[in-house]
């Protein structure tokens, strides 16, 4: 398993700098090759939205490992088993869905950060207990590579937001702009002042504690905008639309606009393409 694309994004993202990537839905190994020749500096991988087994989802990771762009996994929930699955599988970062509380990453923390300890040994090193030396400097050498986000995705997230950005061990957070709109009483209304004062005050506060920061924003209207906006703001982490969300907006507007030359949408033709 190639190492170094681990090493440097864990490297890059607690130095506070700017890394992009995009949300891949094909696994097509087709696919890997374009997608290593883009610029990126990470591939974001969602088994919360996108039914991946786990044979996939490895052969995905170490598929774009093999490039030299590091996966980052959505696991389903914010449950430490699936982020040591995703590991397992190659992952170099975890983020966990719709944590709401400090108890849920000091739980992951002990899942990412804490590999291998498990059972009572693990749940008392949590608790406070230390480790032999030999084995404290085992697990830290281990878990130099590994990058542990969450999701800020609710009112009660960022209700309890100073709780989690303090727990020992998390490395970034990232907005979930959908669910978090929705939390908040605007659903997907992105410009409303109450949603982008929340997501202003996750940004400015992650990363006032040297922590990771960042959205995964998929909507269209004002996408670029609200990405430069919070990276003005110290937004680091930023993960740009889908691989199948620009697909859809480039064909709907190139064939839309071809139709429109060829006056075939005068003609009764729908100029507009569904997924």
């Amino acid at each position: 398993m190639n190492s170094l694309p681990a090493k440097i994004f864990a490297e890059r993202l607690r130095r506070a700098d700017r890394l992009y990537g995009t949300l891949i839905v094909s696994p097509s190994p087709h696919w890997v090759p374009v997608v290593a020749s883009l610029g990126l500096d990470f591939v974001f991988i969602d088994t919360e939205h996108i039914p991946l087994d786990r044979e996939k989802l490895a052969w995905m990771c170490q598929a774009y490992r093999a490039v030299g762009l590091p996966p980052i996994v959505r696991i389903t929930s914010p449950d430490p088993y699936e982020a040591c699955v995703a590991l397992d599988g190659g992952a170099v970062g975890i983020v966990a869905p719709y944590v709401e509380t400090p108890e849920q990453v000091r739980e992951l923390v002990g899942a990412v950060k804490k590999r291998p300890l498990k059972g009572r040994t693990l749940a008392r090193h949590l608790a406070g207990e230390p480790l032999d030396s030999d084995l404290q400097a085992y697990v830290e050498k281990r878990a130099a590579p590994r990058t542990l986000i969450v999701n800020i995705e609710s009112a009660p997230a960022l209700a309890a937001l100073d709780e989690i950005l303090a727990v020992d061990g998390l490395d970034g957070v990232l907005i979930g702009p959908h669910d978090l709109s929705c939390s908040l009483g605007v659903p997907e209304n992105y410009e409303h002042p109450t949603f982008l004062a929340a997501c202003d005050t996750i940004i400015t506060k992650a990363r006032a504690r040297g922590l990771g920061a960042g959205a995964h924003v998929t909507y269209q209207a004002n996408r670029s905008a609200h990405e430069e906006r919070w990276a003005r703001l110290g937004a680091n982490l930023i993960v740009h639309a889908a691989d199948i969300i620009l697909f859809a907006e480039g064909i709907r507007r190139d064939v839309g606009d071809l139709k429109a030359r060829l006056s075939d949408c005068a003609q009764g033709r729908d100029a507009t393409i569904n997924i």
